[in-house]
């Protein structure tokens, strides 16, 4: 395997020179895309789009063709692997993602196991596969997967949840299960994300929505140990090439040196913590990605700049960074904004590299 032509932001993840701040979103391919809802559209369904590797092809570049990004993330859902647990994932109009039969009794979840991503979950595979192939070396593809806690949350509570009721309850109430639950998912994780790197994903982002839900110490137990699990049973190099992992915890600014010692290569940020700061408090342990406040993207383009600016104030000079919002892109951004967002990284962040600037 080579490197893309522009492998800006694989050398930022693993805190190598680089000419310009290299920028991608979470979620950079969706609802705010009129070309993607159209696709939408043609598949008939959400799930449908992800089953199908061609449309799942035709997403993921569409964001590329629209945008100056230095990498395309595959199109997927992290819930496809509890989907392919046989939870029975299905999403209800304008309620979000359910499962038809959520763990709740003990017999269930003593009975789940990892499932074979070559075999239930091959769709997403073959689709790394073939953005590899339409990519044609231009730029990175990013893999990713929820993180076991986020995974276990759907799984138990049945969807999305306000409180977290049922899953903290087995947390202190049951801990075992919820341990085994966990340790599954962190098989099946593992195993998912290898599969991606053998398909032609040349870095991996772990997905840790709801970590930020916890309390200090059962973040560290029931979250951040599953992660490390992960991480440790990822292949790290591929065809020569090192495969960057990112490790984003949503709300996990307060366990920001315990992340960075995960063995994770970037740790994502979200809105709430000063970069810099940030930066400051881990060195050069790993890369840092983030972390402009998605909403800042309803404001307009003049706004949208000086955002942007301060963002790449507060990190500074030298390598390291990856510009990202601090969580996925709203469906109701304007496109154009996005341009706006785009071209001002692109352009103010080439003083901040260079001969002149620490790594």
């Amino acid at each position: 395997m080579t490197r893309p032509r522009n492998d800006t932001l694989l050398r930022a993840l693993l805190r190598e020179p680089v000419e310009y701040t290299p920028l991608w979103l979470m979620r950079q391919a969706g609802r705010y895309l009129p070309e993607y809802c159209e696709t939408r559209k043609r598949a008939g369904s959400f799930m449908a789009l992800c089953k199908s590797p061609q449309l799942a092809c035709e997403v993921t570049l569409q964001p590329l063709a629209r945008y100056d990004l230095d990498a395309a993330i595959l199109f997927s859902d992290i819930l496809t692997v509890p989907d392919a647990m046989g939870l029975g994932l299905y999403f209800a109009e304008g309620e979000g993602p359910k499962f038809e039969r959520p763990l709740r009794d003990e017999w269930e979840i003593r009975n789940l196991a990892a499932p074979d991503p070559h075999d239930e979950l091959r769709y997403v595979i073959d689709a790394v596969a073939e953005i590899r192939r339409a990519l044609d070396g231009s730029v990175p593809l990013i893999g990713f997967s929820g993180s076991p806690y986020t995974l276990a949350c759907y799984m138990i509570e049945g969807g999305a949840s306000d409180d977290f009721r049922r899953i903290k309850t087995m947390l202190y109430d049951r801990p075992d299960l919820l341990h085994h639950v966990l340790g599954v998912t962190a098989q099946a994780v593992t195993a998912y994300l290898n599969a991606q790197i053998g398909a032609g994903a040349q870095a991996v982002q772990i997905f840790d929505t709801w970590g930020g839900s916890l309390s200090h110490a059962a973040y560290r137990e029931f979250s951040l140990a599953y992660m490390q699990e992960i991480i440790a049973g990822l292949t790290r190099t591929h065809d020569g090439e090192r495969i960057p992992v990112i490790v984003f915890t949503k709300g996990g600014g307060l366990w920001l040196e315990d992340i960075a010692a995960s063995g994770c290569d970037a740790v994502g940020l979200d809105w709430t913590i000063d970069i810099g700061q940030a930066r400051a408090r881990v060195g050069k342990r790993v890369a840092l990605q983030g972390n402009l406040d998605p909403s800042i993207l309803f404001a307009g383009p003049d706004v949208v700049a000086i955002e942007a600016r301060k963002v790449l104030h507060s990190f500074g000079p030298g390598s390291g960074h990856v510009f990202n919002l601090g969580h996925g892109i709203s469906q109701f951004t304007p496109p154009e904004i996005v341009t706006a967002l785009v071209e001002t990284v692109r352009v103010e962040s080439r003083s901040f590299h260079g001969p002149q600037s620490p790594a």
